[in-house]
């Protein structure tokens, strides 16, 4: 878990936690919540049923999955979920997505923070980077499969090695007029920025950070 990931998952709490009614349990599941450097559970709001998913029975982990594409939760079960530092490192993410679609309610929000740059790391495998597109596809895909989902926002995080693309989940655009707030409207230090309902992105970048840094030193990146 690096400073980032966390920094960002904290300013999504802060940016849509209080729209959840107090009345009643919120549900919060985190997959991929093995505490290395730190787990996501420190910015979860105390009063949220967060429970962590891994592959490990290890510290910070509450249900060990025996499949990587099955989440042993029932259909609308869930109001949150959380994803950081994960996606990447799994084969086929896309039916990971499908799942979390089958178990939000209605109303429920993804969290996902996956890198869009950095260096190769197995954990077991490291297999993608994710681009300012990657959360219109992954709607797209949704709606494929009969979800009517939708992106409420997406960024990528300046600074840091893996240049976190954030983005924010809804399973039914139908709700999301619950949810006025973004991060994206105090958060300053972010490119290629996406809203919903609003056609551009907001900080445009087209060259990578590492790109920018190479050019800045007289470098070019050389491709074969």
């Amino acid at each position: 878990m690096h400073s980032s990931a966390m920094n960002n998952c904290k300013s999504f709490f802060d940016s849509y936690a209080n729209k959840f009614s107090i009345d009643s349990a919120v549900n919060v599941i985190d997959i991929g919540s093995q505490d290395v450097n730190g787990s996501l559970r420190e910015v979860c709001p105390v009063d949220f049923n967060y429970i962590g998913l891994d592959f490990q029975n290890a510290r910070g982990v509450d249900i060990v999955l025996t499949d990587p594409y099955k989440l042993p939760l029932e259909d609308n079960s869930v109001d949150i979920v959380l994803s950081s530092s994960c996606f990447e490192h799994s084969d086929m993410f896309w039916l990971v997505y499908l799942e979390i679609m089958r178990v939000l309610k209605p109303h429920g929000l993804f969290y996902l923070n996956a890198p869009s740059s950095g260096t190769f790391h197995r954990y077991p495998v490291d297999c993608w980077r994710f681009y300012p597109d990657s959360g219109l596809a992954l709607v797209k895909w949704a709606n494929r499969n009969g979800h009517n989902a939708g992106l409420l926002e997406s960024y990528i995080q300046q600074g840091g090695i893996f240049q976190d693309f954030v983005s924010v989940y809804i399973k039914d655009l139908n709700f999301s007029c619950l949810y006025p707030d973004r991060i994206l409207h105090s958060k300053n230090d972010f490119e290629n920025g996406q809203l919903l309902n609003s056609p551009n992105l907001h900080n445009p970048v087209e060259l990578t950070q590492h790109e920018r840094r190479l050019h800045s030193i007289g470098l070019t990146a050389k491709y074969d």
